[in-house]
């Protein structure tokens, strides 16, 4: 049950003073407090009534159905609202009760100096210290009707339990709690009341006069003074109160006594225990136990007087005397004159207009006691005498009153007739009569009484309100009057919130405070009645004017419009409560910096002191005025923020999460992440949760006018530095920071992000956070800091690459040597691909880190403000594997975005997730922002779907695509197990430099050293690269180049390595941790080479290498070569010429070996090369020419032929070499690639011819047969001796040399035998034969290719030394050579691989004279290709058809083939014998 001063039905509560005694704690005291408010409602049914006889005045079995309201209070009313009674006799607190702590009686002695009231333990020795401390009550308010002690969570003993005295009453525990428990401690308590009430009525039964409100005279003191007695208020042996010494100032001051429960104790020497009645007066009770004359002693710590603070003087003074001399009194000096003149007389008057008062006033408590029927008799009676001599303020009081009694009646459900006197005028009872049948139309199920109730309530109230602002002698005050206007406005606004309809709903609202289920807005109601108009009319008339304003405390201003506040939210009307609850911020503000200046003067410190110096006093030795600057927990009400809180929704504030300061234990969660590292995360920082921060910060950015809600910030801030709340101070000014400042995350010099005030006053804000946060530490009060105003101060996080010694590089299983069969057994990549030498992913390796080894990141932060922002720490935010990151501290600049660069170091292997930072700026709280990196600005929402405070609400909620756009960035790390560092510690080559020729091979070492302490290299491959690499990498990739280029250009990568690795199956490839190891390599002269690289991959992999996951890393070493290639030796000129007859000696004088080789035209040919020496030195070359790999050479001309020569410089020599002639069954392959990557089955070609396209082939196959066997190398004599290999891949081969080395196909041999002479020569050389002799002619064809052939043999026999077909022609027709039939011979299959036919003819020679017999062999029959090839063959073939007719290269055409060298045959006269 909340205190609310302007519930409708507050004339009819009772107020009760609850006070805390014993030890208890305030948590405690709290929740029992919290307990009887459950029964604050007692019905008169449950109630006992008193059985003494002149105690029934107000007997519960009068009225069974009405009931007691209690208002439980923790503090006295203050003087000012006393003083309205008992015009307001519910403004008087009626009961007092002292709430008692049952686990605490056992513990320890709450008073030893009442400890001689004897005890066997410790708890009766308590029990009886709490009758003492009633006892005390008794004397402390003696105006009180009741005073009672309830000893909560008590449990007597089963064994002799301990007497409980009369006035105490035990509550056992909640598990040992009866339902009907609490609630019949409040019956009994109501019976108490009620009997005493009696007394009460009486007393005033017997008043001569009552004033109204506001009337100062003195004859009202001596009237109190004459009720308490001459020698003051006699002690009552009974349970009633008289009325007591009261101030009748409606303006005066608050007593400092009368605190309340959140005020902290005010230390006071003045004060004894409970009150510190240091009265003299003897007491009249024989059964107090202590000695009146005596002061009581002063109070423990732990009574209720240290709470309230002391007791008014004139509370001081009071004693209690006998009943009967006390009544006696009032018959002598208040009995009521019988002298007049007439019932016309001024006498008569007065004396009706008393009897009418005291008639009100009687009425009134009967309506508190719930005799709710004979309150109605009594003040319909008074508003009639009373409206009979237009006693204005007491008729709107009966009135109002009775008004009460009906909506109680209505309430309880009982039937009630409205008496005439609450009728309206005649002239306004016909619009009342049709608004009763409009609303029985509206609904005939509502019961009669409460209709004609509902129609009449509107004008009764203004009726009632009239009376009471009527200008007359006695005016009603400012406080009652504009108390009396909220109820009415509230009374009617529960009508109008139900719909117009007086019922259970509307009903309930007025008489239980309850908030309606429905939640207005602003739409109209215009069908509603009353009107919110009207009830807004009425309801400003309560606002304190600025001339009544003087007349009203603070606190009384700060109730009236905290109620007008109220009822304008219940109206749905919250831009009118934001402008009454900003007038109320002012108020405040000035009532607390006046109550700041006093306390200052009070305790001697100067008022422009300020926070520090009033707070900076603890009150011990100083006044009672400090106790009112000095902080507790719990000083400041909790309702204070969500007051303010209103206020700034109200205006749309870009606000905060919370209070700052406040405690986030609800606001934490525990997170266990894999390695059961337990933190506490803050769920107010998640991601989720600061987008949807932004995106309610951004609906209030377009909601209100900014300028006002700055002012209203300014006026929060104010508040909160008079209290004085540093909490509050923080957060208002983080608030106002928040709202001026743009919102948005600025991209380049796009957005304008300057805040909407000044830069001075941007300062002094920081400055007051900072000095705020500071003295509250100083002070003890634990760390407060408010909210940072920047969601968006991390802009971005990246991790700075690192370096390139260090950086793990990613690799696949399958790069590994002896992964793949092309890998086998290679370090590097034999061709053009080399994983190891690509360039790395960027994204992965500046995302990869090393288990224990310290890594940097860049972090940009933003300040979009005219200050400096000062981070006292910053951190990296993470999950996933254990990471430490450092800590760094910076200022950010004004208006700038800065770069910060911090460490963090992972401690194990994993995935990191980076997500952002935990920032703590100083004054602020240490929380995480998100990474926001986009550039990001909200956009206002151009369609109006709400107005009001609904449209800030729809807008919080609506996703809008500005929002989706919104999205924190985090990025994940992989870290790896903890890797050795590997650096070149030495190398034989001076400067990592070389000078070498070309062709020659150079050899030296490298030494490398493991730094790492504790981490063993156990893999180690090396890559290579050089200068030329990147030219045949691009020729390589050029669309011009023919297949020979291509095929060119991959051999020199795969074969001319410029580097490479020696021993490369070495198996000691391991360096431990801190042991160095020597690695040989080789260099190759070649020309354009001018710089190298070593690469040196490493890692420690921890298995072998077959047992690696499909992922690796590795890191890298290089070391850099500088090399030189001077010329050596060049070919200048190439050619090949055929061999006619045997070799010159002297040829053979320049070989080193002495040969006896047979070497024919048939089996070799010549190699001319031209060698040029560039060198400055004399230089021997030597050639070799290798044997042939057929094998149907089975003789001694195969073995290796080797020539040497001596070239001075710059001079060129010519080297005659004989090589082996070649036999290709396929010249017309395809050109393969060495790059497996690449292979194709062949290179269609576009731009040359077929038959340009086969000699290409063909010129290519055999230069490749040729350079098998051929091998040429060089050596220096003068000098440092350097030796090296002639690049013979500069030959070049055109047709002729072609022809002049190929083997053909088909071999034709012709021959004669027979004869006189020897035997033609198959070599050509012929022989002798003579003229008109027989001889055979025979002709041996043999088939070397692997397909068969179906041929047909042509001879030609012709004159020597004449054209072909001069001499053809004159062969046959000159008859100068005879043969048997034709010279043409069909030869049928002769089948493949070395296949023979052989063809004999007869010749005879007519004449005499040189002939040479040829021959051709054409292919008749074209065998299908497939049919009789074997092996590997015929699938080549199969791709070359398909290559060359892509090409046109392949015809489908009889093939020819031409004897080389004829028969030559010498014919001469037989001589004569």
């Amino acid at each position: 049950m909340t205190l609310d001063p302007f519930i409708p039905i507050a004339p009819a509560k009772i107020k009760v003073l609850v006070l805390p005694i014993g030890h208890i704690k305030r948590e405690r005291f709290t929740a029992f407090i919290n307990r009887l408010n459950e029964e604050h409602i007692v019905h008169l049914r449950d109630v006992t009534p008193d059985s003494r006889p002149h105690r029934n005045m107000f007997s519960p079995l009068a009225f069974p159905g009405g009931a007691m309201f209690y208002e439980l209070m923790t503090h006295q009313p203050s003087p000012s609202h006393l003083a309205l009674s008992p015009f307001d006799l519910w403004r008087e607190q009626l009961a007092v009760i002292a709430i008692a702590d049952g686990t605490e009686l056992g513990t320890s002695v709450f008073n030893k100096r009442h400890s001689g009231a004897g005890g066997r333990t410790v708890e009766e020795t308590n029990i009886r210290t709490l009758y003492q401390d009633l006892e005390n009550l008794r004397d402390q308010y003696p105006k009180m009707l009741a005073h009672q002690v309830l000893i909560f969570d008590y449990l007597p003993a089963e064994e002799n339990p301990i007497p409980i005295p009369e006035g105490i009453i035990t509550i056992p525990p909640p598990d040992k709690l009866k339902r009907t428990t609490i609630k019949t401690v409040m019956c009994d308590i109501s019976s108490i009341i009620l009997a005493e009430m009696t007394t009460l009525a009486k007393s005033f039964e017997g008043l001569s006069h009552i004033d109204s409100p506001g009337v100062h005279t003195s004859a009202v003191h001596d009237r109190i003074n004459g009720l308490m007695g001459q020698d003051g208020m006699a002690r009552r042996n009974s349970q009633f109160a008289l009325p007591g010494n009261r101030s009748v100032s409606a303006t005066g001051l608050a007593d400092r006594g009368h605190g309340r429960m959140s005020m902290p104790p005010v230390p006071s020497s003045k004060t004894g225990s409970f009150g510190g009645s240091s009265s003299s007066t003897p007491s009249a009770r024989p059964t107090t136990p202590i000695n009146g004359n005596k002061p009581l002693p002063n109070p423990p710590l732990y009574t209720f007087d240290n709470i309230i603070g002391p007791a008014s003087a004139s509370d001081q003074t009071l004693a209690r005397s006998d009943t009967a001399d006390s009544f006696g009194s009032h018959g002598q000096h208040d009995k009521v004159s019988v002298q007049g003149f007439g019932s016309g007389g001024m006498d008569a008057r007065m004396r009706s207009k008393s009897r009418c008062r005291i008639q009100v006033v009687i009425g009134s408590l009967y309506l508190q006691s719930g005799l709710w029927s004979n309150a109605l008799k009594e003040l319909t009676e008074a508003a009639t005498v009373a409206k009979s001599i237009n006693d204005h303020v007491w008729h709107g009081k009966a009135l109002e009153l009775c008004l009460v009694c009906l909506l109680l009646l209505g309430w309880a459900g009982i039937e009630f007739a409205i008496p005439s006197v609450l009728l309206p005028p005649s002239d306004k009872g016909s619009g009342i009569a049709q608004q009763i049948n409009e609303a029985e139309q509206r609904d005939p199920r509502q019961e009669k009484w409460l209709r004609h109730l509902q129609c009449y309530m509107p004008e009764l109230a203004e009726r009632i309100l009239g009376l009471y602002s009527r200008l007359t002698a006695e005016c009603l005050p400012v406080v009652p009057w504009s108390e009396a206007v909220v109820r009415f406005a509230r009374m009617l606004t529960a009508l109008h919130v139900a719909g117009g309809r007086l019922g259970r709903e509307s009903l309930g609202m007025m008489v239980n405070g309850a908030v309606g289920g429905r939640r207005l807005t602003t739409s109209p109601r215009f069908t509603v009645s009353p009107t919110r108009t009207v009830i807004v009319q009425m309801l400003f008339r309560a606002f304190p004017a600025s001339a009544a304003s003087e007349l009203l405390m603070t606190v009384d201003r700060v109730t009236i419009l905290s109620g007008i506040a109220s009822v304008l939210g219940m109206l749905g009307f919250q831009r009118k409560k934001a402008m009454v609850v900003r007038e109320l911020v002012s108020v405040l503000i000035g009532g607390l910096v006046e109550a700041r200046t006093r306390g200052a003067a009070d305790v001697g410190i100067h008022p422009a002191a300020g926070l520090v110096g009033l707070n900076g006093m603890n009150g011990q030795g100083g006044g009672s005025g400090a106790g009112a600057l000095d902080l507790a927990e719990g000083d400041v009400e909790k309702g204070i923020e969500e007051f303010l809180g209103v206020l700034l929704k109200t205006y749309g504030v870009v606000g905060d999460v919370g209070r700052a300061g406040r405690a986030r234990e609800s606001m934490q969660v525990t997170v266990t992440d894999d390695n059961e590292k337990t933190t506490t995360k803050d769920t107010r920082d998640t991601d989720l949760e600061v987008v949807a921060r932004i995106q309610r910060q951004s609906a209030a950015r377009f909601f209100g006018m900014q300028t006002v809600k700055m002012n209203i910030l300014r006026s929060c801030i104010n508040f909160s530095e008079a209290l004085p709340d540093f909490a509050g101070v923080l957060k208002y000014s983080s608030d106002l920071l928040r709202t001026a400042g743009s919102g948005i995350a600025p991209g380049p010099r796009r957005e304008d992000a300057y805040p909407a005030i000044s830069r001075e006053e941007q300062v002094r804000l920081m400055t007051n956070i900072l000095k705020t946060s500071n003295l509250s530490k100083r002070m003890g009060m634990g760390e407060l800091a408010a909210e940072y105003w920047d969601e968006f101060l991390l802009r971005g996080i990246r991790l700075e690459p690192l370096p390139v010694t260090r950086t793990p590089v990613a690799h696949a299983k399958t790069v590994l040597p002896g992964a793949a069969a092309a890998r086998a057994s290679q370090d590097v990549d034999p061709f053009i691909y080399n994983p190891f030498l690509k360039r790395p992913d960027t994204a992965m390796v500046e995302s990869t880190l090393v288990a224990g080894e310290p890594a940097t990141f860049r972090l940009t932060l933003q300040n979009p403000f005219e200050m400096e922002v000062d981070i006292e720490s910053i951190r990296l935010d993470t999950e996933g594997a254990e990471f430490e990151s450092g800590v760094e501290h910076t200022v950010i600049g004004p208006y700038r975005t800065q770069i910060l660069r911090i460490s963090g170091t992972p401690k194990a292997g994993g995935t990191v997730k980076v997500t952002g930072a935990v920032i703590k700026v100083r004054g602020c709280r240490e929380r995480r922002f998100p990474i926001f990196v986009e550039p990001w600005a909200p956009d206002n929402e151009a369609k109006t779907k709400a107005s009001g405070i609904a449209a800030l609400e729809a807008n919080t909620v609506a996703l809008s695509p500005t929002v989706e756009r919104l999205k924190p960035y985090n990025f994940d790390l992989k870290v790896i197990s903890p890797q050795p560092t590997v650096v070149v510690k030495s190398s034989t080559l001076p400067q990592s430099s070389v000078m070498i020729l070309e062709g020659e091979r150079q050899r030296f070492s490298v030494t490398l050293q493991n730094l790492s302490p504790d981490t063993p290299v156990d893999f180690l491959l090396f890559s290579f690269k050089d200068s030329t690499q990147e030219p045949l990498q691009t020729a390589l990739n050029s669309r011009d180049a023919t297949a020979t280029e291509l095929y060119e250009y991959e051999l020199i990568l795969a074969k001319k390595q410029a580097l490479r690795l020696r021993n490369r199956d070495r198996n000691d490839r391991f360096i431990a941790p801190g042991q160095t190891a020597t690695f040989d390599f080789e260099i190759l002269g070649k020309p354009g080479l001018t710089n190298g690289l070593i690469q040196v991959d490493y890692a420690h992999l921890g298995v072998p290498p077959d047992e690696i996951a499909e992922q690796f890393y590795t890191r890298q070493v290089s070391m850099e070569l500088t090399v030189t290639v001077n010329a050596s030796v060049d070919i200048s000129r190439v050619d090949v010429i055929p061999l006619n007859s045997s070799i010159p000696e002297s040829l053979w004088t320049k070989s080193p070996e002495t040969t006896t080789q047979l070497l024919t035209p048939e089996t070799h040919c010549l190699l001319l090369l031209d060698l040029r020496n560039s060198w400055p030195s004399q230089m021997t070359v030597s050639l070799s020419s290798g044997g042939s790999s057929d094998d149907e050479v089975e003789n001694d001309n195969h073995h290796p032929i080797s020539i040497e020569e001596h070239i001075l410089p710059g001079n060129t020599a010519r080297l005659v070499l004989p090589i082996r002639r070649v036999y290709l069954e396929d010249p017309h392959a395809f050109i393969p690639a060495l790059n497996p990557s690449r292979q194709r089955q062949f290179v269609v070609s576009t731009k040359i011819s077929p038959e340009a396209e086969r000699a290409s082939r063909e010129a290519f196959w055999y230069r490749e047969k040729i350079l098998d066997s051929l091998r040429g190398t060089w050596k220096t004599f003068t000098g440092k001796s350097r030796e090296g290999e002639i690049n013979l891949r500069s030959m070049r081969l055109n047709s002729k040399m072609v022809d002049v080395i190929k083997i053909d196909e088909i071999d034709i041999d012709i021959s004669l035998s027979g004869g006189g002479g020897a035997d033609g020569d198959k070599n050509g050389g012929g022989g002798q034969v003579y003229v008109d002799e027989f001889l055979e002619l025979r002709v041996k064809v043999t088939n070397r290719g692997a397909r068969a052939v179906v041929p047909l043999l042509r001879l030609m026999p012709v004159l020597c030394h004449r054209p072909f077909h001069v001499s053809l022609d004159f062969t046959r027709k000159m008859a100068k050579f005879a043969w048997n039939g034709n010279l043409q011979f069909p030869l049928g299959r002769v089948e493949g691989h070395g296949g023979t036919v052989e063809v004999r003819t007869g010749v005879t020679v007519l004449c005499r004279g040189e002939f040479e017999i040829g021959g051709s062999v054409e292919e008749v029959v074209v065998v299908p290709r497939g049919e009789g090839e074997e092996g590997e063959g015929g699938a080549g073939g199969k791709a070359e058809d398909f290559g060359l007719l892509a090409v046109g290269g392949r015809r489908k055409e009889r093939r020819v083939w031409h004897a080389r060298r004829g028969c030559r045959v010498v014919v001469r006269d037989r001589p004569e014998e």
